[in-house]
């Protein structure tokens, strides 16, 4: 019994101590750095990024970080374009990263290439993606060997990449300017 109220005791004693050491001198506040509007205050604190609005988070709305939808970015929705003929292992647009899929034609079976697609930056110019292609040459069913090579292929397709991605980007470009347009009037 005497153990029990020692224990008691000792955790109420520690909870005490671990309440009383947050306490400490609170620095004085400058009252013309703060408006007196609480209003103003919050927007003050939501453009300096030192809150969030829970009706902006469960609304799915954009906060905190840079992030976009991936429909909003062009360079993933070309890339995506273009290799929409190829089976997809991953696309991640979070990590900025597409996978596909073993790919052969009806032509060479024991022959099939793999893609992977890194995105770099969010621009759209030359050195955003790292784009590479690895081929799988398979003498049997069991004996494959793969090699990543930095054929033509990867230009044509970075090039063809960054072609659609531009077109997407002019014609987002337009659309915004014309909902502005249409505000405006």
């Amino acid at each position: 019994m005497k153990f029990k109220n020692f224990y008691n005791s000792l955790i109420f004693i520690i909870l005490v101590l671990i309440n009383l050491n947050s306490c400490g001198k609170i620095g004085g506040v400058d009252a013309k750095k703060f408006p007196p509007d609480p209003k103003e205050r919050v927007k003050n604190n939501m453009d300096q990024g030192k809150g969030f609005r829970l009706k902006d988070k469960l609304a799915g709305m954009k906060g905190g970080g840079n992030f976009e939808f991936a429909s909003s970015n062009e360079l993933w929705r070309a890339s995506l374009d273009v290799i929409d003929f190829m089976p997809l292992a991953t696309a991640n647009y979070s990590g900025g990263i597409i996978v596909t899929d073993w790919y052969s034609d009806n032509h060479s079976s024991n022959e099939s290439i793999k893609i992977t697609i890194r995105f770099l930056t969010n621009e759209i110019r030359s050195d955003a993606i790292d784009l590479k292609i690895f081929y799988k040459v398979c003498k049997s069913e069991n004996n494959c060997s793969v090699t990543e090579r930095s054929s033509q292929l990867v230009g044509e397709l970075k090039k063809q990449i960054l072609k659609k991605a531009s077109v997407y980007e002019k014609t987002t470009i337009k659309n915004r300017n014309k909902k502005k347009r249409v505000k405006l009037n």
